[in-house]
């Protein structure tokens, strides 16, 4: 493998390190959740948490290094909603082990059913 792709590489893994950093917490997934529905103030999305607007606001960073969230900035009003680039490179890193996810639940599956049928449970 050359330098650059090996570049390539720990690059894109750094990417996915902050997807999956920024997926952990429950309440960037409920950012993201309420983002899903349309583009947002920091006000707006700090609305519904018992936590600061600055608390919001340091959550909206980690998922904005993610690249999972874009701010728009018009003066004082922070506009945010969902990036789209992310999502594709967990789907890249999900899709190199469906395979192997789908033959082993496939095959587990295959196994209950059989001792189901063998009259064992």
């Amino acid at each position: 493998m050359s330098s650059s792709a090996r570049a390539k590489r720990a690059a894109a893994e750094d990417r996915l390190d902050l997807v999956f950093h920024a997926l952990s917490d429950r309440t960037r997934r409920d950012l993201l959740a309420r983002l899903a529905v349309g583009p947002a103030m920091v006000t707006e999305l700090a609305a519904p948490f018992a936590m600061s607007r600055i608390a919001v606001s340091k959550h909206l960073k980690v998922l904005e290094r993610a690249r999972l969230v874009v701010r728009a900035i018009d003066g004082r009003v922070h506009r945010c909603s969902l990036a789209a680039a992310a999502p594709q490179d967990v789907e890249r890193w999900l899709g190199h082990y469906r395979a192997f996810w789908h033959d082993t639940l496939g095959a587990l599956a295959r196994y209950v059913e059989r001792d189901e049928k063998n009259g064992r449970e």
